[in-house]
């Protein structure tokens, strides 16, 4: 992913938005900022982000930071980001089946975030602070405190655990080294107390559900059961309960905008549309990793590591950022697959074939539809995919204080794919169409999980790490 300039300056203040139910939340949302970069408008601050990316040119994949003196940059940060997803969680068996690996991006970056802010006393801490002096050095406390979280969740990858962190210390003067150290171990240590028992380990129930309309069923090709049926009863990172920003029922069977987003699921996600077009074949195959080891995670945290870098954010926003982001994530998932088997509604693949059953005079069968993607084994109700990118957006677009960013995402593979935005909610929705693309979601789906993510974003960055008074 790099930044790109945009064509012309008309184009960032008069970007136009589509019509999804989230577009006045947003602009309440651009109104009420939370940014470090204070008040500034879409000129200035694509012309901010345009001469960083002048002045900026560092590689996809960073090596370590240069030892800090006073205010470290983010590199530290994006270091031990990459090397948890793009080395770590690549490594087959790394990663326990049942657990999200969102769980320790979390963890590893409320870690990193609470050991810097221990020194920097910045804002509030997240979970925890510890005593530190003021010379202690935030890139010695940020890459110990990475380091033993990462060995505690993957044992197995010590050593190339341990010299990361070796290069990571190199070089930083001894006395803010150690002391670094200290608090980067006393942080590490509380957070993986902490979470311990949050129940992520438990073993998944079995959820069936009778063979009625609307009731989902399991789905071809392989007819599994349902999975990640323990999302429910895990401890959250943030919000106070997996229901506490849980959407409303989805629309009933016979209703209207059921058979709105019905007929539409079915004639462009099925798998031989004549209406989709390859632009959209392309973007429900990307948006569901096929053909690509780059999932949307890996997308999101990558925009936000290469937009904080070229707005040279220091260590301390850079962790914070990544807080925000990667918390908004996991306990987002955690509320839409909550709603998935609080209300457990029927797939497209099981509702269209069956269409003569739900009541509906405007749904009509049709028995051999199948998808373009394979379906996932658990019910539709609401979008993970939308929860993900609205999450993400917020998050994004209130921490660097404006929506209008454009940027390339890129996605690894043969030959690869790298696609063009003009904005952080340009590609939330991208990523929430691509599930009626692939036939699997409705359009009511998405609008359900894009409400979640944005009020999940919304909640951390009014709630969490917030600036202290000088």
């Amino acid at each position: 992913m790099r930044l790109t300039p945009w064509p012309s300056w008309h184009g960032i203040v008069n970007h136009s938005t589509s019509s999804h139910w989230w577009q006045s939340e947003r602009a309440t949302s651009q109104g009420n900022l939370s940014s470090p970069y204070g008040s500034v408008s879409c000129r200035l601050l694509a012309l901010l982000v345009v001469l960083a990316c002048l002045s900026w040119a560092a590689p996809r994949h960073l090596g370590a930071a240069t030892p800090d003196a006073g205010t470290a940059s983010g590199h530290e940060v994006i270091k031990w980001n990459q090397l948890l997803r793009l080395q770590i969680l690549r490594i087959p068996g790394a990663q326990p089946p049942t657990i999200s690996p969102g769980r320790s991006l979390a963890m590893l970056h409320i870690a990193i975030f609470d050991a810097v802010n221990s020194i920097a006393r910045s804002f509030t801490p997240y979970f925890i602070e510890v005593q530190a002096s003021r010379g202690a050095s935030k890139q010695a406390a940020a890459a110990q405190a990475a380091h033993d979280v990462l060995v505690a969740l993957y044992p197995g990858q010590q050593d190339m655990l341990d010299a990361a962190l070796v290069e990571s210390l190199d070089g930083l003067p001894p006395d803010g080294c150690d002391q670094g150290i200290a608090v980067g171990q006393a942080v590490a240590s509380a957070i993986l107390d902490w979470r311990r028992t949050d129940r992520w380990d438990a073993t998944p129930p079995s959820y069936v559900l009778p063979p009625e309309p609307g009731f989902w069923q399991p789905t071809p090709p392989g007819f599994s059961p349902a999975t990640f049926t323990h999302y429910p009863d895990v401890v959250p990172f943030a919000i106070t309960d997996n229901r506490q920003f849980g959407p409303p029922p989805p629309p009933a069977l016979t209703s209207a905008q059921y058979a709105t987003d019905f007929n539409e699921t079915k004639e462009i996600g099925r798998v031989d549309s004549p209406s989709r077009t390859d632009d959209q074949t392309l973007v429900a195959r990307l948006w569901a990793a096929v053909g690509t080891p780059t999932g949307s995670g890996d997308i999101y945290n990558t925009v936000a590591g290469d937009v904080a870098l070229a707005f040279g954010s220091d260590l301390v926003q850079t962790a914070r950022l990544f807080v925000l982001l990667n918390v908004a994530l996991i306990d987002g998932l955690q509320i839409s697959y909550t709603s998935k088997f609080d209300y457990g509604l029927w797939r497209p693949v099981t509702a269209i074939p069956r269409a003569d059953e739900d009541g509906n005079i405007f749904t009509a069968p049709e028995p051999d539809w199948l998808p373009l993607l394979v379906t996932p084994p658990y019910p539709t109700y609401a979008g993970n995919a939308a929860t993900i990118g609205a999450a993400s957006a917020t998050v994004l677009a209130r921490f660097f204080g404006t929506n209008d960013i454009a940027f390339e995402a890129h996605w690894e593979g043969t030959p690869g794919w790298t696609r063009t935005y003009p904005s952080f909610w340009a590609i939330a929705d991208e990523q929430a169409r691509s599930r009626i693309y692939g036939g699997i979601h409705f359009h009511f789906d998405t609008i359900a999980g894009q409400e979640i993510g944005t009020k999940v974003g919304n909640y951390l960055i009014d709630n969490f790490m917030l600036p202290r008074s000088r």
